[in-house]
């Protein structure tokens, strides 16, 4: 039914989409718990506390951004389901670097996120501080998204 191709081609979008999307549900996940409780305290921080919770949900967005990508100009979006075995390797590492990246960073930005998060329960007004501390762990999920992206374009050559 399906070519080799066109099976790795869709592991390719999955990983990108999986792995990412885990990894900030993780990280998300740890900033909820930690603004739960201080929120539970100081109800006035919800909007600061709420911003840093959200930050590690990037990675999952930039890994469904990839994933979709990969599905469109991979041609099974439009139902062209004729990939070569090598290219729908090319398709899925392309997958690889945000996936693993997007895993990665969104865990430990949501580490940083709670620390930032504890750090705005007794300093309210360093709140910035603690949004610019969990942003640059994000710098390392978008240089995923590129690399992810460049190999997507390196991938469609071959169609």
């Amino acid at each position: 039914m399906f070519s080799n191709g066109t099976v790795i081609t869709i592991f390719g979008a999955a990983v990108a989409a999986f792995l990412s999307g885990m990894g900030s549900a993780i990280g998300v996940r740890a900033g909820g718990v930690a603004a739960a409780g201080v929120t539970a305290e100081k109800p006035e921080l919800f909007g600061k506390l709420l911003v840093l919770q959200a930050l590690p949900g990037t990675q999952g967005i930039y890994g469904f951004l990839t994933a979709v990508l990969i599905l469109v100009t991979s041609g099974l979006m439009g139902g062209n389901a004729d990939i070569s075995t090598a290219q729908g390797w090319a398709f899925f590492f392309a997958g690889l670097p945000i996936g693993i990246l997007g895993l990665v960073s969104a865990i430990y930005q949501g580490k940083v996120a709670v620390a930032a998060i504890h750090m705005t329960a007794k300093q309210p007004e360093s709140s910035g501080k603690g949004i610019t501390m969990a942003v640059l762990v994000e710098t390392y999920a978008i240089l995923g998204l590129l690399v992810s992206l460049l190999l997507v374009l390196f991938a469609t050559k071959g169609l």
